[in-house]
C-alpha cells in the first residue's frame, strides 16, 4: 500500500456527465484551498440519467480507471446517477465516495418532516435518495420525480431562462401541491439552475444539494486517512471527452463565485484537455 505521506499531494479525482460535477469543485476548492483536482467531465457521453444500470456502471468503471492511471489519492464520484447506479460494484486502492449519502444527511438535517428529491430518471428509478433518507430518518415522508430536462437546460448554458422557468414550474407542481418542505437537487447539474427553482418554489422550501456536505466529508475523510495537501499551492486540471466551448464558459463562471452565487475572485483560466475514456 502506497504511503499516504507520498499520496497526499495527488490530486482529488472527480467525474461527472458534464458541467454539473464542477458544483462539487467549487465546493472543494473552497473548503480545501490546498487541495488539487483533476475533473472528468464525460461530456461525449452524457447525459447518463437516461442510460441503462449496466451502462452507467461501465462508463463509471472507465471513468475512475482514466483518473487512476493519471494518478489521484481519491474520487469523489459527482455524478448522483453514477453514485446511485455504480458506487457499490468500485475496488480500488484509494477512497471513492459518492454524493447520495451526503445529500440524504443534508435534507434530512433541513427538513420539517416532507421532502421532495429531483433527479435524473435513472436515479428516480433507483429510489437511492429515499432509501438514503429513510434509513436516517424512517419517520419522513419522501416524494420523488425524475426532471430530465434539466441537464440539456445547463448544458446549453440555460440555467437563467424563461423557457427553464416554464420547464421547472411544470415538474415541480405536483411536489409542491403536495407541500413539501425540502426540496433535494440530486442532481449535480441542478444547483446551476438554482435561481429558476427559488423563483418557482418560494422561500418557504428549503433547498438542498449535496456540493457543500460533499466537501466536508472529503475534508473529513483526507484528515483521518493522513492524505491532506500538504502543499500550498493548488493545481486543478480538467477534462473533457469531447469538446465543448460551453463546458469551458460556465466552468469560468461557476469557480468564480462564492456560496452565496455572487462573484468573489478573478475567473478561473479553464483550459480543456480533450481525452479518450
Amino acid at each position: 500500500m502506497s504511503d499516504p505521506n507520498e499520496m497526499g499531494d495527488l490530486p482529488i479525482g472527480v467525474f461527472d456527465s458534464g458541467v454539473g460535477g464542477l458544483t462539487v469543485v467549487s465546493a472543494l476548492m473552497r473548503r480545501l484551498p490546498n487541495e488539487s483536482i483533476l475533473y472528468l467531465g464525460d461530456t461525449a457521453r452524457l447525459p447518463y440519467g437516461d442510460k441503462s444500470p449496466r451502462t452507467v456502471r461501465r462508463y463509471t468503471q472507465r471513468n475512475v480507471d482514466f483518473l487512476m492511471t493519471r494518478g489521484v489519492k481519491a474520487v469523489v464520484v459527482a455524478c448522483n446517477t453514477a453514485s446511485a447506479l455504480a458506487l457499490d460494484d468500485l475496488a480500488y486502492p484509494f477512497p471513492i465516495w459518492g454524493v447520495i449519502e451526503p445529500g440524504a444527511a443534508a435534507a434530512v438535517a433541513a427538513t420539517r418532516g416532507k421532502v421532495g428529491v429531483i433527479a435524473t430518471e435513472a436515479t428516480i428509478r433507483s429510489n437511492a435518495y429515499g432509501r438514503a433518507i429513510l434509513r436516517l430518518e424512517p419517520q419522513l415522508e419522501v416524494l420523488s420525480r425524475a426532471c430530465p430536462l434539466f441537464v440539456p437546460l445547463v448544458e446549453e448554458g440555460w440555467s437563467d431562462d424563461p423557457i427553464s422557468r416554464q420547464i421547472a414550474e411544470r415538474y415541480l407542481t405536483p411536489l409542491l401541491e403536495a407541500k413539501i418542505d425540502t426540496l433535494v437537487l440530486g442532481c449535480t447539474h441542478y444547483p446551476l439552475l438554482k435561481q429558476v427553482l427559488r423563483q418557482v418554489v418560494g422561500d418557504a422550501v428549503r433547498l438542498v444539494d449535496s456540493a457543500a456536505t460533499m466537501a466536508e466529508k472529503v475534508a473529513g475523510e483526507l484528515a483521518t486517512r493522513s492524505l491532506a495537501a500538504s502543499a500550498d499551492e493548488a493545481r486543478h486540471h480538467f477534462c473533457v471527452t469531447d469538446s465543448g466551448e460551453h463546458f469551458a464558459r460556465i466552468a469560468r463562471d461557476l469557480l468564480a463565485q462564492s456560496d452565496d452565487n455572487t462573484r468573489s475572485q478573478a475567473a478561473p483560466n479553464v483550459v480543456l484537455e480533450l481525452v479518450e475514456v
